[in-house]
């Protein structure tokens, strides 16, 4: 028994070594509009650091831990010295984004943004201010105040999620190994054990140049059925529906999964232009399929990096674009959210985690195939 047990977390992690240098969609040919950035990740925007804590274990009783932590510094090394204006919004609210009345309130994100599973919200938002407390020291009030942001989606069913897995030491791990460059995709950080359109999925990201500047985005996706899923436009749910987990029958086949989504872009723009910006994030999710169903937690967030200066007392000097101006930018939130999505669907491998349960990635060369049917593979 033992040595299954080893043998089986031995197999998790090849998975997760797959998932670290996992082809992308474009490599499979999927077309997507749009012009990405050189790493086509949120980390095109600069200073955006990205760090994944990944937690596999395999435990008696047929228990397994498929689980972990995402984290997402805006300003890399300087975020929690410098804040940035952000924007949250809500398409569906079956979901926690911690948080997030501040930043209605005040327009600014004080911190990073860190996503986990749904029931470790509480242990990520300790960890968050424990670390923070270890970094530095007070700020100007004298307090080391923090109102960290978490954003959660359901991996219960790889996950032994009432385990309560995610420690103290996995946060700091995701924020101290926060880096700029490639960032990995599927089954990693956060998006370990989530499945999205009854695939294998977790996390995926991209980007867009557009207006002179560039929008980033992270997915951690986790929700949807498997019929209404398209990709570049093709029905390709209808098609690939022999592994579906749910039954045409299933009185329980509804969409109760989640998504959250951050973006970040370096354009000057206000909270309320930001707010605007993360709505956009719902036409891309939109294209996928998603119909944002009443189980469903489907919350984003958008930050700028742009620089505020300060200038004599409590005054500052900004800049901002012109809502004229935003158009490029809506469109390349929807662009780049369409890709990152697929990237985690195509980056994810098949899973076996907690008390048996099964999800199976999808396959590339049938997706290319449906693709190819539609006239719809690129060269």
């Amino acid at each position: 028994m033992k040595k299954l047990v080893i043998l089986a977390a031995a197999l998790a992690q090849l998975s997760f070594a797959a998932a670290q240098t996992a082809p992308r969609a474009r490599d499979l040919g999927v077309p997507f509009d749009g012009t990405p950035g050189p790493l086509n990740a949120i980390t095109d925007v600069e200073g955006v650091t990205v760090g994944h804590k990944t937690i596999i274990k395999d435990l008696r009783g047929g228990h397994a831990v498929r689980t972990g932590v995402t984290a997402i510094l805006p300003r890399g090394e300087k975020t929690l010295d410098k804040d940035v204006f952000a924007g949250v919004f809500s398409l569906n609210g079956n979901g926690e984004m911690t948080g997030a009345h501040w930043i209605e309130e005040s327009g600014f994100l004080e911190g990073p943004v860190m996503i986990t599973n749904t029931h470790s919200v509480g242990a990520v938002h300790e960890g968050v201010i424990k670390w923070r407390i270890k970094q530095a020291g007070p700020d100007a009030s004298g307090y080391w105040w923090s109102l960290p942001v978490v954003a959660e989606t359901w991996d219960g069913d790889l996950n032994d999620i009432n385990g309560f897995h995610v420690k103290e030491k996995h946060v700091a791990a995701a924020l101290d190994k926060a880096k700029a460059g490639p960032v990995a995709e599927g089954n990693v950080g956060g998006g370990t054990g989530m499945i999205c359109h009854e695939f294998k999925c977790g996390i995926g990201t991209s980007s867009r140049r557009a207006g002179g500047y560039t929008i980033g985005v992270l997915v951690q996706a986790n929700y949807g059925m498997r019929d209404p899923l398209r990709i570049a436009g093709v029905p390709v749910g209808q098609h690939l529906r022999n592994d579906r987990i749910f039954s045409e029958d299933d009185p329980t086949a509804a969409e109760s999964g989640s998504i959250i989504i951050v973006i970040a872009t370096d354009a000057p723009l206000l909270p309320q232009q930001l707010k605007r910006i993360a709505k956009r994030a719902a036409l891309g999710l939109g294209r996928m399929g998603s119909y944002a169903g009443n189980g469903s937690g489907d919350i984003f967030i958008a930050f700028s990096t742009a620089e505020m200066d300060k200038g004599d007392g409590a005054l500052w000097r900004l800049s901002r674009l012109d809502n004229g101006a935003l158009d490029p930018l809506f469109l390349a939130t929807a662009n780049a959210t369409e890709e990152a999505v697929v990237n985690a669907m195509v980056a994810a491998r098949d899973m076996t985690g907690n008390e048996g349960h099964y999800a199976k990635a999808i396959d590339h060369e049938a997706l290319r195939a449906v693709l190819k049917q539609y006239g719809r593979l690129a060269e």
